[in-house]
C-alpha cells in the first residue's frame, strides 16, 4: 500500500519513545510504521508530545532519519494534522 493511503500517526511507548510514521493499523500494543522518524528532543514551543501531532516539530527539535520499524509497548497513538506531517517530513535537527 502506498504512503498516501496510510494514516500519519504519532506513537508513544512505555520506554518514552516518541515516533512519527505511516500505518494501516494503529490498534494494538505493537504497530508497524513506514518511514518512521523518532523525535529525540522537542523544544518548549512545541507544547509537549501531542503538540508534535498537532503542529509537528519545530526548528528547535531533533528528529532522526526515516526507517521502517515495528513499535512495541505502545501507550498512545495520535492522528497527525496536515501541518504536523509537513513539519515531520522536514526532519529538523538543531
Amino acid at each position: 500500500m502506498t504512503k498516501k493511503k496510510m494514516t500519519p500517526v504519532l506513537v508513544t511507548t512505555s520506554h518514552r519513545g516518541v515516533f512519527f510514521g505511516y500505518t494501516n493499523d494503529y490498534s494494538g500494543n505493537t504497530i508497524m510504521l513506514k518511514d518512521a522518524r523518532m523525535c529525540i528532543y522537542w523544544s518548549a514551543d512545541v507544547k509537549g508530545c501531542f503538540g508534535l501531532a498537532a503542529t509537528g516539530p519545530s526548528s528547535g527539535c531533533k528528529v532522526g532519519p526515516k526507517a521502517d520499524i515495528q513499535v512495541r509497548n505502545v501507550t498512545a497513538v495520535a492522528l497527525c494534522s496536515d501541518d504536523a506531517v509537513a513539519a515531520w517530513e522536514k526532519a529538523p535537527w538543531r
